[in-house]
């Protein structure tokens, strides 16, 4: 069995990471999304709201596509929760040169920790590439319209979020 990880936070999933998710599920036979638990990054949706957005666009995902999606939080090594779920490959995700970058040396401290773990990138589709959950979560958090970038449930729990904190 082909497995797959494709980690981030996910804070919110966008429509980015639902192309990414969907294309990588024709690499694999079952994807792990990683829902990282990043501290540093102070998300605006707890982990256990993270997990269920998820949860709930990977039902979706798997319903047209087929396939098995399993989400796991994870606060550990990136290389480490892919032994953890048993991948033997990465899925990452490129929108810019600036992405690859960073990527680049990631592939590189994580091939030194584990050479028999590949990572594949995967370019966001070109009606994607600008999406970000930063900017998503600053337009949001300045009353602008997401809707292009989330699916319609992820748009209802952002201005839920905001209308609570506003």
């Amino acid at each position: 069995m082909r497995i797959g990880l494709y980690p981030g936070t996910f804070d919110p999933i966008h429509l980015g990471h639902i192309d990414i998710m969907q294309r990588a599920m024709a690499l694999v036979d079952r994807l792990v999304i990683g829902v990282a638990i990043n501290r540093d990054k102070k998300p605006l949706f707890p982990l256990e709201d993270r997990v269920e957005m998820v949860e709930a666009e990977s039902r979706l995902i798997t319903a047209r596509c087929g396939g098995e999606i399993i989400v796991h939080p994870f606060e550990n090594l990136l290389i480490d929760c892919a032994r953890d779920v048993g991948a033997q490959v990465i899925v990452r995700g490129l929108r810019a040169v600036a992405d690859f970058e960073y990527e680049f040396q990631m592939v590189g401290m994580n091939r030194a920790l584990d050479a028999s773990v590949e990572t594949v990138f995967m370019m966001a589709d070109a009606r994607r590439q600008a999406i970000a959950s930063k900017l998503v979560k600053e337009i949001a958090r300045l009353g602008g319209d997401v809707s292009k970038f989330v699916t319609p449930a992820v748009n209802d729990r952002m201005r839920a979020r905001f209308a609570q904190d506003g």
